[in-house]
């Protein structure tokens, strides 16, 4: 008999999630956190988001990992995970889809000055902005994976110059891009917009410091929906203070939830959201977790499998 499947997190997805996979597998032994796990040694498969660090450990049997997000730098945070156990994570249409709207929407805002005219309607003011065309309005996209490149692709369509920077050398159609250290800086100083999608790893923690934010253009507007960690707070308050930049909409912090006193709530220049540009909907994202489900069983090789050394 297969062994059971467990949903390891806290919200209230539980059940949407046992109807897809159901769905997709029939009848199946499924346990989640919150109605009790059983007899653990029975556990196959754990569909985890942010689990408790050294639980993951306790399941003797468990032959595959999956994250209930895109990134996994929640599971790999915890140094107890079981050795051996592949990792995987989900491939989700609909999740990249609400990422590249969350971009689009508050590139847009800053583009078009709608927190400006906003201002202008407060004081009863008919203020026409000057405005700046958007081949003049450079597009740069900080990891070039599934989300990153859907991103980069529909502002290109929308006649934004549009480039995306990864950690290897990619190639994609009408994006400039550009790999490495060495090409870091020169993709910060072309960009005017800076959206964040990389994964969270050793090697990106604080890669936006005080150093990343001098070399954007000045006037230059940073998006963060990736994760809070690659930000040094008191840098990015330092840049916007200054005014070398001229805001940031962050759905990503480095301590979940932001704390009350945290400048970001008050600060003039930033929107906060509260990680919401992207869920992961159980109707999409489920099918490539039941394909995998069966790969397992069936003993064939896993999708989406993550590297843990790389983070991705």
């Amino acid at each position: 008999m297969a062994g059971a499947i467990a949903y390891i997190s806290r919200d209230t997805d539980g059940v949407a999630w046992r109807k897809q996979l159901e769905a997709g597998l029939g009848q199946i032994d499924y346990r989640t956190i919150a109605d009790g796990l059983g007899n653990t040694d029975e556990i196959e498969v754990a569909l985890a988001w942010k689990p408790k660090p050294g639980l993951l450990a306790t399941f003797k049997n468990m032959k595959m990992i999956v994250s209930l997000g895109m990134g996994v730098d929640h599971l790999l945070a915890d140094d107890k995970l079981p050795e051996g156990v592949p990792i995987t994570r989900i491939m989700d249409d609909g999740l990249v889809g609400q990422m590249s709207e969350y971009a689009i929407y508050w590139a847009l805002r800053h583009h078009r000055d709608i927190d400006k005219y906003a201002a202008s309607q407060r004081a009863k003011a008919w203020k026409p902005e000057e405005f700046v065309d958007s081949i003049h309005r450079r597009i740069g996209v900080m990891g070039l994976g599934t989300i990153g490149q859907d991103t980069a692709k529909k502002f290109a369509a929308l006649g934004f110059p549009a480039a995306g920077w990864s950690r290897t050398a990619k190639t994609i159609a009408g994006i400039e891009t550009f790999h490495g250290a060495d090409g870091f800086r020169k993709f910060l100083a072309r960009t005017d917009i800076l959206v964040d999608v990389l994964p969270l790893t050793r090697d990106t923690k604080g890669l936006l410091n005080a150093q990343a934010f001098a070399t954007l253009p000045k006037g230059a507007y940073f998006i963060n929906m990736a994760r809070g960690g690659h930000v040094v707070d008191a840098d990015l308050l330092t840049a916007l203070d200054s005014g070398h930049l001229s805001g940031a909409a962050l759905d990503v912090f480095n301590t979940e939830p932001l704390p009350a006193d945290h400048p970001y709530w008050t600060h003039p220049k930033v929107h906060v959201t509260p990680h919401i540009a992207g869920a992961t909907n159980p109707r999409t994202a489920s099918s490539s977790v039941i394909e995998n489900i069966k790969r397992l069983r069936a003993g064939q090789p896993l999708i989406n499998r993550v590297d843990p050394k790389t983070g991705y």
